[in-house]
């Protein structure tokens, strides 16, 4: 067991291995949900897609991409306690781990009407370490990796993923 604690909300005990990785993911999502119609969040994205036109639904996905990944510091939770940001105080912050990062993008995406998915990807079987954003854009899932300098579409090599869990929003 492990806590999980989204940043100024509620504490939680989730178990470990896989079904500690689902439960994270579903509090993920619960915060993308509420984080997808806070205005604050919808006016950071709007204003960052001054350089797209209209439209361009991938010119938006780069351009928020690029944002989180770039202007949002990655820095891992406190030690020895999960924690899970609000989009809200990540954006505030400007900094968080991974999954604070991810919940950003979605929340950022999902305000301006991208659908999104959250991938939960491990280098031993059955054993998770990382999460990034996919959205759609066509008919293809795109990834979207925050904590690497790595462009929309680029991913971790499927060959070292031996682990994987695809998560609707």
């Amino acid at each position: 067991m492990h806590l999980v604690t989204p940043t100024f909300g509620t504490l939680s005990l989730i178990p470990s291995g896989r079904a500690g990785v689902v439960e994270t993911l579903k509090v993920m999502s619960r915060l993308v949900r509420d984080g997808k119609k806070n205005l604050t969040i919808r006016l950071a994205a709007v204003s960052l897609l001054r350089e797209c036109n209209q439209k361009n639904y991938s010119c938006e996905v780069k351009v928020l991409h690029g944002f989180v990944r770039d202007f949002i510091r990655y820095v891992q939770d406190i030690r020895d306690v999960e924690t899970i940001a609000t989009p809200e105080k990540t954006l505030e912050f400007a900094a968080g781990d991974c999954d604070d990062k991810a919940v950003l993008l979605a929340s950022m995406l999902e305000s301006i009407g991208h659908p999104t998915r959250f991938v939960a990807i491990g280098f031993a079987p059955g054993v998770f370490v990382h999460v990034y954003v996919e959205t759609k854009i066509g008919e293809s899932w795109i990834p979207l990796e925050t904590t690497e300098p790595w462009e929309a579409g680029d991913e971790p090599d499927p060959q070292i993923v031996l682990a994987r869990i695809n998560f609707f929003n």
